[in-house]
């Protein structure tokens, strides 16, 4: 989630006239509009591609085995969440944020619902910042701690796709597939660098220090970054959760190819599913469809993995998303009531 769609429904500016406007509404709803098209058309060919597939029995049995399998995938999809919730909680508590484990896991799958299965440009992560931020009056402190947790994963996964060439350095040896993973890895880590980089310098991130509601916001995630550059120790926990975080996604998907016949090692899907990662979440389709599928059939058919295997596991993973981010429907519905005791201490 971009800052720009978080500007969608929770930033807004005053303007000359001490009007207030919701920042570029009509671009979003062109880039919305431009997404839902693109992700239409890829549906279309995945469909098609699918049909072709079943047509001539190519498509993957699901064995005896698979429902195994499926519970495995399952289960590491729904770690996931528990772990990404004690990565933010760990974040919260550099930016000197106590927030309690449970009261974040409710407001986390609440947004997992409304980001992965609600048909809404108002993202999960709008709705976190919305509800602790109104729980403890700190919402520039509880928008840099999503800002920041978000930008730990992208140190975990290129060093995940790192880690596993080096182990399994014969995937290497796959010409474009290993070529591409190592550009994603780098690619990531440098743009990393540079945007912590220029959070950090106060003659670019704290010029955004001030009173207006667009310098509190991205103010508070310079002083975000000061914050975890200066207590190194207490950035190890938020490390080693977002590490667990994406750990448990790699094993979901293992466990999700070898429900359909995929039986391939781990270091495969530890060198690659990150890269898959990174690149699903491009803004040019909506919930990654199409750009999984597609980035799965180029690091998995030089591995003999057939095209119609790897659509089929992009699309299973996407519905174990799915499945476990109905788990908040009910956190959703519930919103963000306080119980009688203080469920969030500043």
């Amino acid at each position: 989630m971009g800052v720009s769609a978080l500007a969608q429904t929770a930033l807004v500016e005053p303007t000359t006239r001490g009007r207030h406007r919701l920042v570029g509404p009509a671009r979003l709803r062109l880039i919305g509009i431009v997404r839902l098209v693109i992700a239409l058309v890829v549906v279309g060919v995945i469909a098609s591609r699918l049909a072709a597939a079943a047509r001539s029995g190519d498509l993957p049995a699901l064995t005896t085995g698979a429902v195994f399998w499926l519970g495995a995938a399952l289960l590491c999809t729904g770690a996931a969440l528990v772990f990404s919730t004690i990565r933010w909680q760990c974040v919260l508590g550099v930016l000197d944020t106590t927030a309690d484990l449970g009261r974040l896991l409710h407001h986390y799958a609440a947004g997992q619902f409304v980001g992965n299965v609600l048909p809404t440009t108002v993202g999960g992560d709008v709705l976190r910042v919305a509800r602790l931020g109104r729980e403890t009056d700190q919402v520039p402190t509880v928008f840099a701690s999503v800002v920041l947790e978000r930008l730990t994963g992208w140190l975990v996964l290129p060093a995940l796709i790192l880690v596993g060439l080096a182990v399994n350095p014969g995937l290497l040896e796959l010409g474009g597939a290993s070529t591409a993973a190592v550009l994603i890895a780098l690619v990531t880590l440098s743009v990393l660098v540079l945007l912590l980089w220029a959070a950090e310098r106060p003659r670019f991130g704290g010029r955004l220090l001030g009173t207006s509601r667009w310098r509190q916001l991205l103010g508070a995630v310079h002083l975000g970054v000061v914050s975890m550059r200066q207590r190194p120790r207490e950035v190890v926990p938020v490390l080693l959760s977002a590490a667990a975080y994406q750990s448990a996604i790699v094993a979901a998907a293992f466990f999700a190819a070898h429900a359909i016949g995929i039986e391939l090692g781990p270091t495969a899907f530890i060198a690659f599913i990150p890269a898959v990662l990174v690149v699903q979440v491009l803004p040019l389709s909506i919930s990654g469809l199409g750009l999984r599928e597609g980035a799965l059939v180029l690091f998995l058919h030089p591995l003999g993995v057939s095209d119609a295997d790897a659509i089929v596991l992009g699309l299973l993973l996407y519905a174990l998303n799915l499945v476990v981010s109905l788990a908040g429907a009910p956190s959703f519905a519930l919103g963000s009531r306080l119980p009688e005791a203080e469920a969030v201490r500043t």
